[in-house]
């Protein structure tokens, strides 16, 4: 990777009723990546958002 690389490695994942996991987006920073789950999460539908960490070699981690 370069300086004129971004990295991205924190994952917004939706969850639907039928148990169906998406990714909703990629953020630099845990704190933004919680701020949209959040912001989501508070629509009152019946999906479930949490954050998720991609590691180095591209495996979630939480």
């Amino acid at each position: 990777m370069n300086d004129s690389t971004v990295t991205l490695p924190w994952l917004v994942i939706r969850q639907d009723d039928n148990g169906n996991r998406y990714s909703v987006g990629r953020y630099a920073t845990r704190a933004e990546a919680q701020k949209i789950a959040d912001s989501l999460d508070s629509r009152g539908h019946k999906q479930l958002y949490w954050v998720e960490r991609i590691g180095q070699d591209g495996e979630d981690q939480v």
